[in-house]
């Protein structure tokens, strides 16, 4: 029996980068990965009134085709993008509701707070809102997401009590990151006793296919095991879990997880001990800290492929290859029809809404110079 009275297992289902077939997602391929999921013994699904597509999706393939009892649904308010009164922001819970057709949510997130971001939640009273709809049975857990500073996580937790639940980025290569702070972030949160859901624990699929550097140390530990096991069974492994999301974009990534989640107990002293090694390997190597969440691209006037750029010149980063950088950059920004990175007017709207804290207009420009 899991945290706050549900039997949730140390594995959930983030629906954040579902799979695509010809722009759209592809709702046959996330019902078998829904069964696969269910049938395994896993039951929490995480999607956002700001994921495009994503609430529909589940509706097809989740909601219509099993019982309500079978599964726990979250979805997120994010009262920041593009609503002027309260009124806007209280409609997404609605919008939710419709797309998903669950009736309820098991658990409901105000979404991404921090920074600039957490005073909207404020400003039109959705802490009352959420309160509400819990006495009405439209929601069972109020919790938030949160990318911001330990600081300002405190003065949330000291001023809402009644959030039941922190949704937090953790990982392995941002536990010690001072921009991120996620030891620090999920301190904080046991602190006030609240348990935790863990976001990003590959860092975006970035630690899914991580630097040789990184690869070599875990092949040498276990030649059969995925670089993404290490880093969800580092998160699935900390104190105080609900439970460890993972935004599944295939079968195959699914039955993956699957493997090594399904019977999980922790890790061993010596499995620790390759993930400190392989954390010192991937901090010596200096990347661009982006995890794809596009929260910049809904901002920027002038529509630049943000995170399409700093995939590519990730790539660039890690591997050397700049033809292999530049046709990244070709399908990731031109072939999604955005605009490249030299089309920046430095605005600095896209940093304000960065749950990352990138240098946007830094790294644009960085980007303009080597793969343009």
């Amino acid at each position: 029996m899991g945290y706050l009275g549900e039997n949730i297992k140390k594995l959930g289902f983030g629906l954040m980068r579902l799979p695509q077939k010809d722009g759209v997602i592809d709702v046959e391929q996330v019902k078998r990965m829904v069964d696969l999921f269910l049938e395994a013994g896993f039951t929490y699904f995480d999607t956002a009134w700001a994921y495009a597509g994503s609430e529909d999706a589940i509706r097809q393939a989740l909601v219509e085709r099993y019982p309500r009892d079978r599964f726990q649904l979250a979805t997120k308010n994010a009262a920041w993008i593009n609503c002027k009164n309260r009124e806007e922001a209280i409609a997404q819970f609605d919008t939710s509701l419709k797309q998903t057709g669950a009736g309820y949510f098991d658990f409901y997130l105000l979404h991404n707070l921090g920074e600039g971001r957490t005073r909207y939640f404020d400003d039109y009273d959705m802490w009352t809102f959420v309160r509400e709809k819990k006495a009405e049975g439209k929601i069972r857990h109020i919790g938030f997401s949160f990318h911001s500073t330990p600081e300002e996580l405190d003065a949330i937790l000291n001023a809402h009590p009644e959030a039941e639940f922190v949704q937090l980025q953790i990982n392995y290569a941002d536990w010690e990151n001072p921009a991120i702070q996620s030891r620090a972030c999920y301190e904080v949160a046991r602190k006030h006793g609240k348990p935790v859901i863990i976001m990003e624990p590959v860092k975006g699929g970035m630690l899914a296919n991580p630097p040789e550097t990184v690869k070599d140390i875990f092949r040498e530990a276990d030649a059969d095991a995925s670089c993404a096991s290490w880093a969800i069974r580092f998160a699935a492994g900390l104190d105080g879990i609900i439970t460890v999301l993972s935004g599944m974009s295939n079968v195959e990534q699914m039955e993956d997880n699957l493997s090594y989640m399904k019977d999980f107990h922790g890790m061993s002293d010596q499995e620790k001990a390759v993930l400190d090694r392989a954390q010192k390997a991937l901090q010596a190597i200096p990347l661009i800290p982006c995890t794809t969440c596009n929260y910049c691209a809904k901002v920027c006037p002038r529509e630049i492929g943000i995170s399409g750029s700093f995939t590519a010149m990730n790539i660039h980063t890690l591997y050397d290859n700049v033809e292999a950088a530049k046709g990244q950059m070709q399908w990731l920004v031109g072939g999604h029809g955005r605009k490249t990175a030299d089309q920046c007017i430095k605005c600095g709207k896209c940093e304000q809404v960065c749950p990352q804290h990138i240098r946007i207009r830094d790294e644009l420009e960085k980007v303009a110079n080597v793969l343009l």
